[in-house]
């Protein structure tokens, strides 16, 4: 099969970061993307856009002693070790395994990588429990099949398939959410680097072109649920990704998102520092009583992962653009942090109303002001559950 440039985009590429509801990295940064390729001078392993440590620069952003003519932000925040292992991995002969707690950005680091090696992060296959072998090596067109026979032209290639064919990298999203014999269709994907298509006749083999690697997620959550054999283990270079526990860097993630998700709407909305300060402090009292709870049934179902605080904050603000005419205030996002964190009735409710009236009440008291009126939006939104 004819390879194609890794340069090869979405069917969207010529389409602006404010006329898609969510470009991908490499459109919504393609300026950035594009300057550095112009001025990247560095070894670039087999068909990659940029050098590994342009690579880093675009994902971490750049320091002032690179003396760039622009700005390049940072758009994952952790430990730079993290993102310079899997830049190696994935210079390598070895695919690369991100694992984590849900809400630590594993997804979001594997699209950077993608589009800052590829130009391309969407070839994506999303891990279900009713994912099919054929999502991830090929399908047909069964009217064309049907017309003229099984031929290359009737072939439905997986986003892996294409990722082959590009000699780029294809992303696999919660691998461990898919059953043992769909997982174990990529061991000869990742040790061979092809796919056999046995319907052909003599021309069935797909090979991949140099540059082609696979980027997958999954969810310490998971564990258990469908593990990975031992022989596809050996097919990955592993990455933990940890929970942040630096409030200042997670403070930066949730300014960085928010701000983010909210320019899809056209809002420039500001952000009081008092209100991310009891946002935080509350998700970390909340993650220490967890820590200290004797069972599972004694946390609440939500991970309490950075993710949640920025759907918290985002829903708050949209609240008060929307239907307050105060605004968003600290009200707002008592309400909201408790929406979006109960998920079983009553289970939920009842944890997070005992955390309420022992934690948030007691801060409501020794700091008054917004507190109290985080605590008492808290409270009305726990009213209305049953």
């Amino acid at each position: 099969m004819t390879a194609e440039p890794a340069t090869d985009t979405t069917e969207t590429a010529d389409a602006s970061d404010d006329e898609l509801l969510r470009a991908p990295a490499e459109i919504k940064h393609a300026d950035e993307l594009e300057y550095l390729q112009s001025i990247d001078d560095g070894t670039k392993p087999f068909t990659w856009n940029l050098s590994p440590h342009m690579v880093l620069t675009f994902i971490l952003g750049a320091s002032p002693t690179d003396d760039f003519d622009r700005e390049i932000e940072q758009k994952w925040f952790g430990d730079p070790s993290y993102v310079e292992r899997a830049i190696v991995t994935l210079a390598s002969d070895r695919a690369l395994l991100l694992i984590g707690e849900p809400g630590t950005g594993k997804s979001w680091l594997a699209e950077l990588l993608a589009a800052a090696i590829s130009g391309n992060s969407t070839h994506v296959v999303q891990g279900t429990a009713g994912t099919t072998e054929n999502q991830i090596t090929y399908d047909w067109n069964i009217a064309m099949v049907i017309a003229d026979g099984q031929s290359r032209e009737a072939l439905i290639p997986s986003p892996i398939m294409k990722g082959m064919n590009r000699g780029s990298i294809a992303r696999f999203e919660e691998l461990t959410r898919c059953t043992s014999d769909v997982q174990d269709s990529l061991i000869s994907i990742l040790s061979e680097k092809y796919i056999s298509i046995p319907e052909l006749g003599g021309d069935n083999v797909v090979h991949a072109e140099p540059g082609f690697n696979v980027i997958a997620t999954a969810n310490t959550r998971d564990r258990g649920v469908n593990d990975l054999s031992a022989a596809l283990k050996r097919r990955f270079n592993f990455v933990h990704i940890p929970v942040l526990s630096n409030k200042s860097v997670e403070k930066k993630i949730i300014r960085y998102r928010t701000e983010d998700l909210l320019e899809r709407n056209n809002f420039e909305v500001d952000v009081p520092p008092a209100l991310l300060e009891i946002l935080i402090e509350t998700f970390a009292d909340l993650r220490d009583a967890a820590q200290s709870a004797s069972s599972d049934d004694d946390r609440l179902e939500s991970a309490l992962s950075t993710a949640e605080q920025i759907s918290v904050l985002e829903d708050a603000v949209l609240q008060g653009q929307f239907f307050d005419e105060s605004g968003f205030s600290a009200e707002t996002l008592g309400q909201s942090f408790v929406g979006a964190l109960v998920r079983r009735i009553p289970e939920d409710v009842s944890m997070l109303n005992e955390f309420w009236h022992s934690v948030v009440d007691e801060r409501a008291d020794e700091e008054g002001g917004d507190w109290k009126a985080f605590a008492e939006g808290g409270k009305r939104a726990m009213s209305t559950m049953g």
